[in-house]
């Protein structure tokens, strides 16, 4: 297995130079080789299978069956929709027609934003490494990945194969720690995006103001679940546990608090413990279906919270510090103030909040910063009509947890705390791209049109102009269109610029012999 080895300090800015330098080349403006080398991506995670698995084993005390299931197979997916679909997401975009300005064929062009830094995050790292780089090379950019140096195994991994597969001069990887980010951070990329913590999203938002670097974040948060007491008990509860129990809790879009009314506490309650001994028959501390915490630090958090609590455990509660085991645990009765319901608790467990009902279960949610998921069960659309339509949050998922991530066409990202802008797929691609915008006029247009924007100034009668309003009623209702105003002028233009666009052509006919 590879060996981590930190990037050296002075060699950063020298792999932002030649980054930059390899993508003024232009190379990545050819749509061929944007899809050769969104192709290379899937056949480095192919070739290497076997490698990442033993390499997240190693890291995160994975099951090879939830890597194929949580980075594989959504990182194939994105690898075929880019390829599929960036010669369509590129090609230029005509402006809605306007009678004033077709003669000018206005459109937008998707133009690459530079070279793009990516600091990626440990939980679920080939998906969360690979899927931006996708969406960066679609867009025509170089890219630099900066994997976690918490997961050294796949961290290595990555270093050694990137070169192999993907052009070595466009594509970079820099492994390191706190110095080598903070060293990242002080050069001016053309995008970053950020994929982890609130607190280390901030800082890396500060430092890409520095250089009005645009940034897309994706942090994360504390996603609630709404059970409805008429849903599927038992199917509720086998989604939930495996929703929150993956990966051992370390994914950004797992259920964390389930708002369930008090008086069907007890039978989910019941159901929980059901399908958690399905579960894990001989307990989860010996099974090869659980993970591992990925550091020691972050298991001895977990258990801080967990000694803390003043609900009360009905399974699990214990952790290992040292082997990174904490037990997959479910805590109900959880009250406000709780220490599981402060920080995001990124591991494996689960907190039922009993409350009155919706009503209340919405104002909870409220109260709080926007989740990048909010879920709810339930077999009744109203109820999940009003849960969605009263909360905001990155997805809005019905009797399911956490597959939305890996479903193609849909984007991954949060609003207000969780995160602000798309990694995955077109809304990926657009944002490491920008529109640019081109007019073409021809000399003509002045002559027959637009001359009276030259001074001296007079009135012009084909100016375009607002549609009568109406204002409201003395019941205040808002103003509505009334009847427009006649528009002959714009007929007369639209004919007068056809039989010149006649004329012109035949003069400029050569005269056949």
């Amino acid at each position: 297995m590879s060996t981590l080895t930190y990037t050296q300090l002075e060699e950063i800015p020298k792999i932002h130079a030649a980054a930059q330098a390899a993508f003024r080349s232009g190379r990545t403006k050819s749509v061929e080789f944007r899809k050769a080398q969104i192709v290379q991506v899937g056949y480095m995670l192919q070739d290497n299978e076997d490698r990442f698995k033993e390499a997240l084993h190693s890291d995160l005390g994975r099951p090879h069956q939830e890597t194929e299931l949580l980075d594989f197979n959504p990182t194939y997916a994105e690898v075929k929709v880019a390829y599929d679909n960036v010669e369509k997401w590129i090609k230029p975009q005509n402006a809605p027609f306007g009678i004033n300005w077709f003669a000018m064929k206005p459109r937008l062009t998707a133009e690459p934003k530079g070279v793009v830094l990516v600091i990626s995050a440990f939980n679920v790292p080939v998906f969360l490494t690979m899927t931006p780089l996708i969406s960066a090379i679609a867009g025509g950019n170089g890219c630099v990945l900066k994997p976690s140096e918490q997961t050294p195994a796949f961290s290595a991994l990555v270093a050694e194969l990137v070169p192999k597969y993907l052009d070595p001069e466009l594509y970079h990887v820099i492994n390191g720690g706190v110095p080598e980010t903070t060293k990242i951070l002080e050069l001016p990329w053309d995008h970053i995006v950020y994929i982890g913590n609130a607190r280390v999203g901030r800082i890396v938002a500060t430092a890409a103001a520095q250089h009005l670097t645009p940034v897309t974040l994706e942090l994360g948060g504390k996603n609630p679940v709404v059970v409805d007491p008429r849903a599927d008990v038992a199917l509720t509860a086998r989604r939930l546990l495996w929703g929150r129990f993956s990966n051992a809790g370390q994914i950004c879009v797992a259920p964390e608090y389930v708002l369930v009314p008090a008086h069907f506490q007890d039978a989910l309650v019941g159901a929980l413990k059901d399908a958690y001994a399905a579960f894990y028959p001989d307990g989860p501390a010996t099974s090869d279906s659980f993970s591992r915490i990925v550091t020691s630090a972050h298991a001895a958090r977990i258990k801080r919270m967990l000694d803390a609590t003043e609900g009360t455990v009905v399974v699990g509660g214990d952790a290992d510090v040292e082997k990174r085991y904490v037990a997959p645990t479910i805590v109900r009765d959880v009250k406000e103030g709780d220490s599981l319901l402060s920080d995001e608790i990124f591991g494996p467990v689960l907190t039922l909040v009993p409350v009155k009902d919706e009503d209340e279960a919405i104002a909870f949610i409220r109260a709080r910063e926007h989740p990048l998921a909010v879920y709810v069960f339930t077999p009744d659309a109203a109820f999940e009509r009003k849960v969605f339509d009263n909360t905001m949050s990155g997805a809005a998922v019905t009797n399911e947890t956490v597959i939305s991530a890996g479903v193609p066409g849909l984007p991954v990202g949060g609003v207000g705390s969780s995160g602000y802008g798309y990694y995955t797929g077109k809304q990926g691609f657009e944002e490491v791209i920008h529109w640019r915008v081109s007019l073409k006029n021809p000399g003509w247009v002045d002559r027959l049109v637009l001359h009276f924007r030259f001074p001296p100034y007079r009135v012009c009668v084909f100016a375009e102009g607002l549609p009568e309003v109406h204002q409201g009623d003395e019941r205040g209702a808002a103003p509505r269109p009334g009847k427009a105003g006649k528009r002959w002028g714009f007929w007369l233009l639209f004919a007068l610029i056809g039989v010149s666009s006649v004329v012109l052509t035949r003069v400029k006919r050569p005269l056949l012999k």
